[in-house]
């Protein structure tokens, strides 16, 4: 009924013995959510039922069951019945759970019940200690008797009305011996189950399907006939091209190719489309391959254009540091491809702001050159429509008009306005 954690969390809620009743009751409800609080709650009445609680853990846990429900009526709560079982079957023994009982089943209550730990309660109520009277049982009962009344009388005591006829069964009988007696009732609870008055629905299997003749043919195939066994040799096979390809990538993602490495890999993906897709690229690796080898990068790139990782190669290439490896690539997919309008726009204005961040003046004036002839690229190849940047852009312009690039680029603007 609980697994494992629910069970290790439920135990160490019960055995906190120095908290309060009230704030063991809070504990429980921010453990488990609001639906498994019934099932739980029934799982602690079974522990409670077969006496695997100790004397203070069943103090926190008849609270618990009873604050669950507390704000409904004594024929709505689904655990009053337990409750007032479990009151009556005690007989004023141990004297600290019947008070404790007592006081939650009573109309009038108290206020201070839920401020006392369940050491206290033990303390109090020790074993020459006041006992309580019981409240009136009988008005409980009739509160949900009315709710019981609608449930099969025999479903109500867990007895089934379909009992299986199974075959006959050894019963022991006087003349038995004590191993054939013994057999006899192993058979008997293996009928019977843990079920105790609930056995098993026996069903009969399915009747088998008739076969047809041409079913019977192919299970049993003539011993003349010939079978000759296709072998798929290319299977499992060590493609050592590929290999190959993939120990240059590895490298390339460290550091750059020399030229006839670079065109290796180029001509090994260019013969195999598929081969991009088990080179050992993901996005995470994209960043490395873009500053060390940017032209691998670019190839790489357009032959998985049509691949669903697509959209996280972009994200990877937009919000990587700015250089002008990074800028070659985008470049180049730009005027290969329609790149979408969102990434080069976001691309854009990422480099804008990566160029306003840096501090170092030298490195700023570098960056924003670079930015500046890639703006201007993608403005005469008509790869962007500049009205969409143009505030942007002009602010640009505008705050590095020192430089002579952005100067350029600013007059390029306004020759297009």
């Amino acid at each position: 009924m609980l697994t494992q954690k629910e069970t290790i969390a439920l135990l160490d809620i019960l055995a906190n013995e120095d908290k309060s009743l009230e704030a063991a009751a809070a504990t429980f409800q921010r453990t488990f959510v609001r639906a498994d609080h019934f099932r739980v709650a029934a799982a602690m009445c079974i522990m409670i039922d077969d006496n695997l609680m100790p004397a203070m853990h069943r103090c926190v846990a008849l609270f618990i069951i009873y604050e669950l429900y507390k704000n409904e009526p004594p024929g709505i709560h689904p655990f009053m019945p337990f409750l007032v079982d479990l009151l009556q079957a005690q007989n004023g023994s141990p004297r600290h759970e019947h008070n404790l009982l007592c006081m939650l089943l009573s109309p009038s209550g108290t206020k201070d019940l839920p401020k006392k730990t369940p050491a206290e309660l033990v303390a109090v109520w020790k074993s020459d200690g006041e006992l309580l009277p019981a409240p009136p049982l009988a008005a409980l009962r009739g509160a949900y008797a009315e709710r019981d009344a609608q449930v099969p009388e025999f479903e109500r005591v867990g007895i089934s009305p379909l009992v299986a006829d199974p075959q006959p069964l050894d019963l022991p009988q006087p003349n038995m011996s004590s191993a054939e007696a013994s057999g006899g009732l192993g058979r008997l609870e293996q009928e019977l189950g843990l079920l105790r008055f609930e056995p098993q629905l026996l069903r009969p299997p399915p009747p088998l399907l008739d076969s047809r003749d041409d079913e019977v043919y192919w299970l049993n195939p003539h011993t003349e006939s010939s079978f000759e066994v296709l072998w798929d040799h290319s299977m499992c096979a060590d493609n050592a091209k590929g290999a190959e390809v993939r120990e240059l990538m590895c490298k390339a993602f460290r550091g750059p190719l020399v030229p006839g490495q670079q065109q290796q890999v180029l001509a090994e993906l260019e013969s195999d489309a598929k081969l991009v897709y088990h080179c050992g690229l993901t996005p995470k690796r994209l960043p490395d391959l873009v500053e060390n080898n940017p032209i691998i990068a670019i190839e790489v790139l357009l032959k998985l254009m049509c691949s669903s990782q697509i959209t996280d190669y972009f994200s990877v290439l937009v919000n990587m540091d700015i250089s002008l490896h990074s800028m070659e690539v985008v470049n180049r997919l730009t005027t290969a491809v329609d790149l979408p309008t969102e990434f080069v726009h976001l691309y854009i204005s990422n480099c804008i702001t990566s160029c306003e961040n840096i501090k170092d003046r030298f490195m700023q004036n570098r960056l924003v050159r670079l930015v500046c002839v890639f703006l201007q690229s993608l403005i005469r190849n008509k790869i962007i429509n500049v009205q969409d940047l143009f505030i942007e852009v002009q602010a640009f312009c505008i705050e590095f008009s020192h430089i002579r690039e952005a100067a350029g680029l600013f007059r390029l603007l306004k020759t297009l306005e």
